[in-house]
């Protein structure tokens, strides 16, 4: 059993953050803590000046409201985060940050470019210095 769960939601994601949440209620501790965290991806600096300043700010209200509506439905009593920043990067300086003991994430079956590039649950996996837990 976890005392300190981390779940990052992609909104778009199957399997989606309501399945994730399920499993972070099964493998929590009694009095154990669930946090979600959803990260919005910055605006490349090349991009950023074609485009309005008031777009970015907006998602990330729009986000906020989208996670609190998952934690409401499925985890009245979880924790919401909303950062920017590359996904894997932030889920684990997040993760080390409150002192995670696992992370739940789900994952899509690898395609081509993932053989490249790798997915973002494949680097959670390799740097992650807490157990994860990988939904597919």
């Amino acid at each position: 059993m976890y005392k300190n769960i981390l779940v990052p939601v992609v909104f778009d994601h199957d399997p989606s953050a309501e399945q994730a949440l399920e499993v972070a209620k099964t493998l929590l501790a009694s009095g154990g803590k669930t946090t979600l965290l959803h990260v919005v991806e910055e605006i490349p600096s090349y991009a950023a000046s074609m485009i309005p300043r008031d777009i970015f700010k907006d998602s990330l209200k729009s986000s906020a409201l989208e996670l609190k509506a998952i934690a409401e439905k499925s985890a009245p009593d979880a924790a919401t985060h909303i950062v920017s920043g590359h996904p894997n990067r932030e889920i684990l300086n997040h993760a080390e940050n409150m002192g995670a003991d696992c992370i739940i994430i789900a994952s899509h079956k690898p395609g081509l470019e993932d053989y490249f590039l790798g997915s973002t649950a494949a680097r959670i996996v390799r740097h992650a210095k807490c157990n994860v837990h990988i939904m597919r």
